[in-house]
């Protein structure tokens, strides 16, 4: 069946056409690369995979709760609507959630697949331009594996929500290729990352958890690029010039903060939207997640050099400069290590059942 069939809100188009105007930078010095994003392009190569043979689609999820997700993740938990709701009515809400989550996710891969495509045209180094060409495939490979699990086990789907529309219309209008990276290496991918986290911690459900563990090992160095890049260029840019890249990131994070309350889910359910989203606002759900938002983003910014007193002073408002000393680095490497974890888990589970099936014959 088409995606068309699978959305419970019917999208005004089936396509979005962006005009753009930028320039496409060709680089003929061919030697002129970093060691360190030389070894990362390295890296990208060789850990590439294959959605179809790494996952495992034969695994199925649990038609009460696909996910298998705490309650608590419900974001609406404990509310009035909630508490009036009846098993069955608690069961569609919980699966429109999460398939609304996803296919966030799903949108925001291919908003990922379009700006990783537009740096490799106009970064104006070829060890970048390497790197991003991997990026590229990774990012194509993420849309394949959430559009995946939305057609084949949720069957359910949602259009892509307003905000994250609008902050991806910002990054593709600009036409400096710097923003593209600030806009989705550093903003967009710490919102991903936070939110693929919940889920690859607290699913009990083997696919669900495994998809977004896989996909979280290519964000780490999908963030390492960001970092590379614009860490060397931020230097160089004027004060002024680094005031207004600060102005952006900061009204991003707000956005990212206090818009993404699953306004189309209440509605298409019949809740009362302000209700469940003012409570999605002050939810321990909700609260977790910006500590994962910000312990991403927040010591990003500090590292790439956008340290200057209008970023300080409006994450100081926020409440989220306390995490501009977290370990980026020791969190990719976690992400890294956790994807392992799920392979050799894989691995420990096959070997199991051949076990089994040769004591049986």
């Amino acid at each position: 069946m088409s995606t068309t069939e699978y959305y419970t809100i019917p999208p005004s188009d089936l396509e979005w056409n962006l005009k753009q105007d930028y320039t496409t930078n060709f680089q003929w010095e061919y030697q002129d690369g970093r060691e360190s994003l030389l070894n990362l392009y390295e890296k990208g190569k060789i850990k590439q995979w294959n959605a179809s043979e790494r996952i495992d689609w034969s695994q199925e999820l649990d038609p009460e709760n696909p996910e298998q997700m705490p309650d608590e993740s419900m974001p609406i938990f404990g509310s009035a609507p909630y508490e009036r709701m009846t098993k069955k009515e608690k069961i569609e809400a919980r699966t429109h959630f999460q398939a609304w989550q996803l296919s966030q996710f799903l949108h925001g891969e291919q908003g990922a697949l379009i700006c990783t495509a537009k740096i490799v045209q106009q970064v104006p180094s070829i060890d970048a331009k390497f790197y991003g060409a991997t990026q590229v495939i990774d990012e194509a490979r993420h849309v394949e594996a959430y559009s995946r699990l939305l057609h084949e086990k949720f069957e359910l789907a949602y259009p892509i929500t307003p905000t994250l529309k609008s902050l991806l219309e910002d990054v593709l209008n600009d036409s400096r290729w710097d923003m593209t990276y600030l806009g989705m290496q550093v903003l967009i991918e710490g919102l991903a990352l936070a939110a693929f986290s919940s889920i690859r911690d607290n699913a009990q459900n083997p696919l669900a958890a495994s998809v977004n563990a896989y996909v979280m090992q290519d964000e780490a160095r999908h963030v390492a690029f960001g970092r590379l890049s614009l860490r060397d260029y931020y230097p160089q840019l004027t004060q002024a010039e680094r005031d207004e890249r600060e102005e952006f990131a900061v009204e991003a994070c707000y956005a990212m903060r206090d818009r993404f309350q699953a306004e189309e889910v209440w509605e298409r359910l019949g809740l009362p939207v302000d209700e469940c989203a003012r409570h999605m606002s002050e939810s321990g759900f909700m609260q977790n997640y910006r500590s994962d938002l910000f312990t991403r983003i927040v010591p990003m910014m500090k590292d790439i050099g956008l340290w200057g007193p209008k970023i300080r002073k409006g994450y100081e408002q926020m409440g989220i400069l306390g995490y501009c000393d977290a370990n980026v680095e020791e969190l990719s490497a976690n992400d890294q290590r956790v994807a392992e974890q799920f392979d050799r888990d894989i691995r420990e589970r096959m070997q199991d059942i051949e076990s089994v099936a040769a004591d049986a014959v």
